[in-house]
């Protein structure tokens, strides 16, 4: 662990949603009753972290290298039916969800928590593994000086010149390290090793990605369709929908893959103009830390806001695999939206750094990042001088921004990349700047990368930190974690080394650029063969049930804005970013700058995933007026007038595919009737049940 190498934090505060399911017309409390956070005041992470310890949070020797054990499962522990420990309000006759107990209230055994609990444990049978039937929680559901030029120095020597006792130089790294790579860490578990056996193992590359769809056949088990289009819509978005599956179908798969890596020619959606309602998205660092007492007064935080955004964009944005490798690069190149700096940096960040090169260089994104105020705060390097050196950034840039942590490199390198990283910070008017005065000069050797660095003009030295820095992001064991990382984000929480290998040739031969690598990837023979390896973690649920049921930006014709100082938009965005929060999960969420795991076996929290089942019946119910909301009875054009019928033709609706007949029977209890029985458009008055169960199923926690 690097020294001090723990980013500032906020402390927790334990407001946010009380776990009841209405609170007034809009579903949720009324904000006149609490006042906002200010701009000065804390920024809680409420739901970065899982009510149980986190190992990340322990940042020393062991977490989970070799001979320890996995990290446990994230987000909160169980959430009931009815909340967190409280009682749901009651409900107008006839409205929302019943209940998940036995009985309906005419005394019939209907067995709806048993059926709804089977139906959505059934979504950890991952290519038919048994992983989170596994897992004790869903088992427990049934149960400064100028002249330094002249004195320059040699880090590549064995002496410690910025030395720490406790840290020699040249000590390995995988006794010091502050993370391990954590999806290889939590795939290292028993249902990990599950998982594997129903991956596929090889491959190769087909001239593109259509001719790769129509040559490779499907056989890994899984309860999915192996529609190819099905399959691309679940990868390639935050989740299908009638519209993408329409656009796919029309263009082709390549025409539209093509068309999605140029998401600058696509329009942007209502959703995305509507934006314009965040006040703070629109300002600069320096507008903000300017008008820092107007937004406090307005009740607008900064950080916040950018969340929020990026939460519209995931659901609504047709720039779908734009917004996905968003999200990937704030995980890879993670920088926490809660942290000291982040109100007046973090939307920058994601702006001029991450949205700027999601789909052009890596080397460039890392170089951006390397000079960008938000990482310099983050991870203190504005604090490095070279009298006083701080290790944290050169620790990361390394250990999770490049090379990974078993990348080959050693301690000394780290010593010697935060020697040659001194002089960079930030002005009086958050910008930022190099300084000379405070830069350590000497020659520097780092993981096979050289340089006198013995200049103190400001330029060179400056191009001499640039040029480390596109080294490491070019670094042959750059090129492989990266196509990891890219390869479990897009195939399988296993990917296959023949994959991995192929994408990690085409980031070298291309000099880092994205596209040929995801293009190499979409035309990979994996790709296609890897229908139901992955599962959606909480953020992802959550926003493909919001896409799948087609809600809209604007505001119901029964909402009641209660808060002057914010539109109906802008308060459903921040509803959804603190329903996220409570899951555990959520965009630049991550305290730490390992950012969130990508794997299933990190998120089998049975308490997350009743969470997030009640929430998708909140979302079917319409119940918040911020936004409009199709009626569940609405979402089948012509419903068919028997039980089975009309199942099969939500569940087409919702998830692309009918069910089995074992999981429609299980929708059918919950329901209470038989699948001949006559119903009407509302499933003679269960409709939002039936919807909610069809979205607990395995088909729609899959992807």
């Amino acid at each position: 662990m690097a020294d001090q190498n723990v980013p500032p934090r906020r402390p927790r505060d334990d407001r946010g949603w009380d776990g009841r399911q209405h609170h007034n017309a809009d579903g949720y409390g009324d904000p006149s009753t609490s006042a906002p956070y200010g701009y000065d005041s804390p920024h809680p992470y409420q739901g970065g972290y899982p009510a149980q310890a986190d190992p990340r949070e322990q940042y020393g020797d062991g977490y989970a290298h070799a001979g320890h054990p996995a990290p446990g499962p994230r987000g909160p522990q169980w959430v009931g039916p009815e909340g967190l420990g409280r009682p749901a309000p009651a409900r107008p006759a006839g409205a929302g969800l019943p209940a998940l107990d036995d009985d309906d209230d005419s005394g019939r055994k209907v067995g709806r928590r048993k059926a709804v609990f089977a139906l959505g444990g059934t979504a950890a049978v991952v290519a038919g593994g048994a992983a989170l039937a596994m897992t004790p929680q869903i088992r427990g559901l049934f149960g400064d000086d100028t002249t330094a030029a002249a004195k320059a120095g040699d880090a590549t020597g064995s002496t410690v010149t910025d030395g720490t006792a406790a840290r020699p130089s040249g000590q390995q790294p995988s006794t010091v390290r502050t993370y391990t790579e954590q999806n290889e860490s939590y795939m290292g578990s028993r249902a990990g090793e599950a998982l594997k056996k129903n991956a596929p193992t090889t491959g190769r590359t087909l001239s593109g990605p259509a001719a790769a769809a129509t040559s490779t056949k499907v056989t890994v088990k899984t309860v999915l369709a192996k529609d190819p289009i099905l399959h691309l819509a679940r990868r390639a978005t935050f989740g299908p929908t009638p519209e993408v599956i329409a656009d796919i179908k029309s263009k082709g798969i390549d025409a539209w893959i093509r068309a999605q890596l140029e998401p600058d020619k696509i329009e942007p959606s209502k959703a995305e103009l509507k934006l314009a309602e965040l006040p703070t998205l629109k300002l600069d660092p320096q507008q903000l830390r300017a008008q820092r007492d107007q937004l406090n007064d307005q009740g607008a935080q900064p950080e916040r806001e950018t969340v929020d955004a990026t939460i519209a964009r995931q659901i609504w944005s047709k720039r779908q695999l734009f917004e996905v490798m968003v999200d990937f690069w704030n995980d890879f190149l993670h920088v926490a939206a809660d942290f000291d700096g982040g109100e007046a940096y973090r939307n920058s960040f994601d702006q001029d750094v991450v949205r700027k090169h999601a789909l052009g260089s890596y080397p460039e994104m890392l170089v951006a990042a390397n000079k960008h105020p938000a990482l310099l705060i983050y991870l203190n390097q504005k604090d490095s001088r070279k009298d006083a050196i701080n290790e944290n950034l050169a620790r990361e840039n390394l250990e999770l921004y490049s090379v990974g942590v078993d990348g080959g490199y050693e301690e000394q390198d780290v010593r010697q990349a935060a020697m040659l990283q001194t002089g960079r910070g930030i002005d009086r008017e958050g910008k930022y700047v190099f300084k000379p005065e405070q830069h350590y000069v000497g020659k520097v050797k780092i993981l096979g990368f050289t340089h006198a660095n013995d200049s103190l003009d400001p330029k060179k030295a400056d191009a001499a930190i640039d040029a480390y820095i596109a080294y490491i992001a070019l670094h042959p064991s750059t090129a492989k974690y990266v196509a990891q990382s890219l390869a479990t984000r897009f195939v399988s929480d296993t990917p296959p080394k023949s994959l991995v290998d192929r994408l990690a040739k085409t980031y070298t031969t291309n000099n880092g650029l994205i596209k040929p690598v995801l293009m190499a990837l979409f035309s990979s023979s994996e790709f296609w063969a890897g229908v139901g390896q992955k599962v959606r973690r909480p953020m992802e649920y959550l926003v493909a049930t919001y896409r799948t049921l087609g809600v809209s930006p604007e505001a119901s014709p029964k909402h009641n804005n209660g808060d002057n100082k914010r539109t109906p938009y802008a308060r459903g965005l921040r509803q959804i970013h603190d329903k996220l929060r409570e899951l555990g999960h959520f965009p630049m969420g991550q305290p730490t700058p390992d950012g969130y795991p990508d794997v299933y076996v990190a998120w089998t929290s049975a308490g997350t995933m009743v969470n997030g089942w009640n929430e998708a019946g909140e979302i079917i119910g319409g119940y918040r007026t911020t936004f409009t909301y199709t009626a569940p009875e609405k979402l089948v054009a012509a419903p068919p007038a028997t039980a089975g019928a009309y199942v099969d033709a939500l569940s087409q609706r919702l998830v692309g595919q009918k069910l089995s007949t074992r999981e429609k029977d299980l929708i059918l209890n919950v329901a209470g009737v038989p699948p001949t029985a006559k119903v009407d458009a509302t499933f003679n008055g269960a409709i939002t049940a039936v919807a909610r169960a069809i979205l607990a199923s395995p088909q729609h926690h899959l992807r």
